[in-house]
């Protein structure tokens, strides 16, 4: 599942402005140091000295870009979990060089794009025909490059001023989403941070990661597994927020103070590193904890992969499609040959599917996460804070879904491991063709919608918010449309128009749900300065309380996924 791509509804900007640079002066005994290049600061990271990239003059913060946190996973290196970046200090970088990790989209978002305003303005549905490939015509990011794994930090310059002064300023990392098939670190789902460090009184330092994605980051199975890793979007994005650990000190961030944030995708990816080894060590972490201390949560999105089958089924497609017989032989493949595939293999994605997703492996992830988190068998010493919208389904309903046999088979596609008793159960008892709305839907697009939003969205916070026994803070985006995505540009607002959407009767709610994301990354309580109307954020308690946010205002509510639907999903009764 993902953030909604450019087709859609929501289009945010990606790019840093940047204006005048500052120098800063030389200190012994500090990891900082100038450069004669414009006299931006020049951080020692010991595999290599990296500069700013620019500083800004408006918003107070150096920009440090392109920073490699891992060997490039090439070659050899393919489909194995990242390296240790080889050292080399015979230059300066800047990090002048944009990369983003190959990615793709499935054919289905092009008829999503024009399905959605249709439906949400009540008009006729009228889909036009797809350009020829099912999709738009893919055109290639000049930064595409295997060679992917960098992340851009942003420190406002007090806090990196005083840098090795103290403990540091507290840390946001984002994950970005994008079904586990597109997105990168500074994309169409990221925002730009100026509007979180501005309401922060620049007192947190922000980061964002590349992570591999679609058939170069998730490709799993029996076979796969006997010459490849799982999960490997998982195993860096943890590779990199241990580099944070390491190296955050340098740039003035606290490592003790670390909160990453994700939506989507990257909401799921949290999910799973709070699970991650079922809360026991693992390959890459020593006590089996998370490296973050905090997690902000937005509408975690996944269908979950657990079977063999299907796993199996992907990889031989993905062999087919690369035109060779074994991941040896794709390991000697040019990038443009895997490319080809992995774009073929993603356009091909079922309705509402992405292809890929974090999968049971045995390592990274023993079970399920909603099993793991029932069981206990998670780092319960993260706080949180989560997320989720009224409309999380929509996006991912086919209009040809308004028939029984369609949403039998969109089931059945979703779950491939259910049995016939099991389809009839959810068919007949959880999403019955009932449309009077007692079940929260009124049509049969909207019944596709709400069984979409619970399997792979609004459940996973409930299991989220159970596993802590109440000690979080949840809250239900509702803005209208409200769909998946929507809450994105209002937690990176920073003075532009939302999308289609008028900012000027909901002003307030983007500055609370700013407040809240910057006053929980600094101390662990989310809180509203900048909108003293806003009621106090209440904990999920035994009352599974949760803070929604309207376009009229904040008002406190009941979690509407704290229902019998999303406990039969929990149990995963249908494997």
């Amino acid at each position: 599942m993902l953030s909604i791509p450019k087709s859609s509804c929501v289009i945010i900007s990606a790019l840093l402005s940047c204006t005048a640079v500052h120098a800063w002066p030389v200190q012994s005994n500090d990891t900082r140091i100038t450069a004669a290049n414009g006299g931006l600061p020049v951080v020692d990271i010991g595999y290599e000295l990296h500069q700013a990239a620019s500083f800004n003059e408006s918003g107070g913060y150096y920009n440090f870009s392109n920073i490699r946190y891992a060997a490039p996973p090439t070659g050899e290196n393919r489909w194995r979990v990242p390296q240790e970046p080889t050292t080399d200090r015979s230059a300066v970088n800047n990090g002048s060089v944009g990369r983003i990790c190959p990615q793709a989209s499935p054919a289905w978002t092009y008829i999503a794009g024009q399905f959605i305003p249709q439906y949400l303005q009540g008009q006729p549905i009228n889909i036009t025909a797809a350009p020829t490939g099912g999709g738009e015509a893919p055109v290639l990011d000049p930064r595409t490059t295997e060679d992917c794994l960098f992340l851009d930090i942003i420190a406002p310059k007090k806090v990196f001023e005083q840098a090795g002064g103290g403990k540091g300023a507290p840390v946001l990392v984002w994950l970005y989403g994008g079904g586990f098939a597109s997105g990168d670190k500074a994309g169409i789902n990221t925002g730009n941070p100026a509007g979180l460090i501005r309401r922060s009184e620049d007192g947190i330092v922000f980061v964002a990661l590349n992570y591999r994605l679609g058939a170069f980051g998730w490709l799993s199975g029996p076979t796969f597994q006997i010459d490849g890793t799982a999960n490997l979007g998982l195993h860096d994005q943890r590779f990199a927020l241990n580099w944070i650990q390491k190296h955050i000190a340098a740039f003035g961030g606290d490592p003790e103070q670390v909160t990453v944030m994700g939506e989507s995708a990257g909401g799921a990816s949290i999910m799973h590193q709070i699970t991650a080894y079922g809360g026991k060590p693992g390959r890459d972490a020593t006590d089996g904890g998370a490296p973050f201390a905090q997690a902000i949560i937005q509408s975690p999105g996944f269908l979950p992969d657990v079977s063999n089958t299907a796993q199996e089924q992907r990889f031989e497609t993905f062999l087919l499609l690369a035109n060779v017989s074994s991941l040896a032989e794709a390991r000697k493949l040019p990038t443009e040959a895997l490319i080809a595939a992995n774009l073929r293999l993603v356009a091909q994605s079922p309705y509402g599917s992405f292809t890929f997703a974090p999968s049971v492996d045995g390592d990274f992830i023993p079970a399920l996460a909603g099993i793991l988190l029932l069981h206990g068998q998670f780092d319960k010493d993260v706080k949180l804070m989560v997320g989720h919208n009224t409309n999380e389904g929509l996006y991912f309903a086919s209009p040809e879904n308004a028939n029984e046999t369609n949403f039998l088979n969109n089931i059945r596609l979703s779950i491939p491991t259910a049995n016939a008793a099991t389809l009839e159960y959810i068919t007949t008892v959880l999403y019955p063709q009932v449309y009077d709305g007692s079940y929260g839907y009124l049509d049969p697009i909207q019944r596709v919608a709400v069984s979409a939003a619970d399997l792979g969205f609004v459940c996973n916070t409930r299991f989220l918010d159970t596993a802590f026994k109440g000690q979080t803070y949840s809250y239900r985006f509702a803005i209208p449309p409200a769909l998946h995505g929507d809450d994105v540009p209002y937690s990176f607002y920073n003075g532009d128009p939302i999308g289609p959407y008028p900012l000027t009767q909901s002003l307030n709610a983007a500055l609370t749900l700013q407040d809240w994301i910057v006053s929980f990354t600094k101390n662990g309580v989310p809180t509203a300065p900048d909108v003293p109307s806003t009621p106090a954020f209440p904990q999920y308690g035994a009352e599974n309380n949760v803070a929604v946010i309207g376009a009229d205002g904040i008002t406190l509510g009941i979690d509407d996924a704290a229902n019998p639907r999303c406990t039969w999903w929990q149990k995963a009764l249908y494997l």
